[in-house]
C-alpha cells in the first residue's frame, strides 16, 4: 500500500467519524484505492455503489478542503462512475 493511500485513508476516517452510507471507492491513479462504508474508510478494491476516480494531488487537494469536490468534477479532475447520489453525499461529508 502506498503512503499516498495509507495516509488518505488516515484522514478520511477522521473528516468521516460516522462512517458512509452506502459504499464508495476512490481510484486514486497510481496509488491504489480506498474503500469508504459505514465502517469507515480502508485500502481495499472492491464493487461500489460508486467510483470515483482521480490522480494523487487532486484528490490530496480535496481531503485538504483546497478544491471542492464538485469543482473537481466539472473541471475534469474527478471522473464519477456509478451512483450519483452517493457521490453527492460522500462530497457533503468531505466537505
Amino acid at each position: 500500500m502506498s503512503e499516498v493511500v495509507t495516509g488518505a485513508v488516515a484522514a478520511l476516517n477522521e473528516k468521516m467519524a460516522g462512517g458512509f452510507d452506502g459504499t464508495a471507492k476512490f481510484d486514486i491513479s497510481g496509488e491504489g484505492c480506498i474503500m469508504v462504508d459505514g465502517s469507515g474508510a480502508r485500502a481495499g478494491d472492491e464493487a461500489a455503489d460508486v467510483t470515483l476516480t482521480a490522480d494523487a494531488d487532486t484528490f490530496q487537494q480535496i481531503l485538504q478542503g483546497d478544491l471542492d469536490p464538485t469543482a473537481a468534477f466539472m473541471q475534469g479532475k474527478l471522473a464519477v462512475d456509478g451512483d450519483m447520489g452517493a457521490a453527492m453525499r460522500l462530497a457533503s461529508v468531505l466537505a
